[in-house]
């Protein structure tokens, strides 16, 4: 029976048919990311409904700064997924179990870390980033409690990075419902009844976060998968945490170098006043449901050519790649322009005040109307790392996508005439363009050079 289980969960992705099974392995994962994104914008509703727009705009203006903070941990899980589709694939059970726990073991602690830097530099770093006064003190407290929950998150997200290798997407769908409906009954009990503000939002997120990292552990605990998570076996093997950091920490580096771009563009849209940092906080948020959606197939990509390279099949990885890039695409051409076509009501669901309403409108239709480029963007990285690259992506997207942001910032935006928001925005899908190439150039190299590698005798 357990067997029978083990099967319904997982996904062979080396045999049959593609696009079937990597819409099977992505719908779930887009699910998710929509429930995770609801954590928080369940939080900016409720306060923007029930406290006020400054409330709105603490909320919205740290997620940059988490961003930057969590990424090279969250890195991990990109290793973690990689490294465990790889062996998993070759059927090493012994090499996946000892993966496994040493993630486990090295998330909790990246966890403390997290919990006790967050916490001792939120206000500090809210202030570089020239967050207003009135503003600075609800963004630091939000900061504040979410960094407390930082060893949950992780541990969350690296147990749902080694069922996501085998191809279960389903449980941690199943787990996020249930964290999702606790967090929106906890944001409006804290903020309505206990009128508690930013730090009732922060408290629910955290509590919800605690559910599913739960959830998701006990999972590992009871699967009977050379993945099964034992107490006993909770340890830290070198040679797996090399391998480990060697994808995962250039992946996140990467995505700190993206945050620390994000957070320079917070900077400036701050510069702007408090209702332009919320109606870009409702912009943004609405805009993550269109990435999240994408980014699922993101992960196909990085697990299915995972899986196929480490079984040398060769032209299934090509088809990998093809076939990913075409669902990305006409999922972010779809939703990207329904949220242009209804962006008033949608910015207006975080917002009332009418100035906050028009940044956010703007953000939406100079980015989510080309977020389909941004989609195949992450494909084509995703690709490259799914061929066990960790520091050409990591290369080709700071100096893509981050480093031609921060150079439009420095020059374009500074021009006289175009020191305005929609210039600023701007910036994302010319750095998309440039970085999406650049990837693609590197995938066809990179597999050539394996291909070459194999055949020498």
């Amino acid at each position: 029976m357990h067997k029978t289980k083990k099967k319904t969960y997982e996904i062979d992705m080396v045999h049959g048919p593609l696009t079937g099974k990597i819409l099977l392995f992505a719908v779930p994962l887009m699910i998710s990311g929509i429930l995770q994104l609801l954590f928080n914008a369940a939080d900016i509703i409720v306060v923007g409904q029930f406290a006020s727009d400054y409330s709105v705009a603490a909320v919205g203006s740290t997620g940059s700064l988490i961003n930057l903070l969590v990424s090279v941990f969250m890195g991990l899980s990109v290793g973690v997924n990689v490294i465990v589709a790889h062996y998993h694939a070759i059927a090493r059970e012994e090499d996946v179990s000892e993966t496994v726990h040493t993630a486990v073991v090295t998330s909790f602690f990246a966890g403390l870390f997290l919990t006790f830097f967050g916490m001792l530099l939120a206000a500090p770093l809210l202030s570089l980033m020239g967050t207003p006064d009135e503003v600075l003190p609800l963004a630091a407290v939000y900061l504040r409690i979410y960094f407390a929950g930082m060893c949950v998150n992780l541990l969350y997200n690296i147990g749902s990075a080694v069922l996501r290798a085998t191809g279960d997407t389903r449980r941690p769908l199943f787990y996020l419902t249930i964290a999702g409906v606790v967090n929106v009954i906890l944001n409006l009990f804290f903020v309505i009844v206990l009128h508690m503000d930013v730090a009732g939002v922060a408290l629910a997120t955290i509590l919800s976060q605690c559910i599913s990292a739960v959830l998701v552990l006990r999972c590992l605990a009871t699967s009977e998968g050379s993945y099964r998570l034992e107490r006993k076996k909770l340890r830290i093997k070198k040679d797996k945490l090399l391998r480990i950091l060697q994808i995962g920490l250039p992946a996140g580096l990467q995505g700190s170098v993206f945050s620390l771009s994000n957070v320079i563009i917070q900077s400036s849209v701050n510069a702007f006043g408090a209702m332009a940092m919320a109606g870009n906080a409702a912009g943004a948020n609405i805009e993550g449901f269109v990435y999240v959606s994408m980014n699922a197939f993101y992960q196909a990509c990085v697990t299915f050519v995972s899986q196929n390279f480490g079984a040398h099949e060769w032209k299934r990885v090509k088809r990998v790649l093809v076939t990913c890039l075409v669902l990305v695409a006409g999922t972010g051409l779809v939703l990207g322009n329904l949220c242009h076509l209804f962006a008033r009501p949608l910015v207006s669901l975080y917002t009332s005040d009418p100035d906050a309403v028009s940044v956010g409108m703007m953000r939406i239709s100079v980015i989510c109307t080309v977020y389909l480029v941004c989609g195949m963007m992450e494909v084509a990285c995703g690709a490259v790392r799914g061929l066990g690259a960790a520091i050409t992506p990591m290369i080709v997207a700071t100096a893509g996508a981050c480093g031609l942001r921060i150079l439009w910032i420095l020059t374009i935006f500074r021009m006289p005439g175009y020191h305005t928001l929609r210039m600023l925005y701007l910036s994302y899908p010319v750095s998309w363009v440039v970085t999406g190439i650049a990837h693609l150039v590197c995938f066809i190299l990179l597999l050539k050079r394996a291909q070459q590698a194999l055949s020498r005798p």
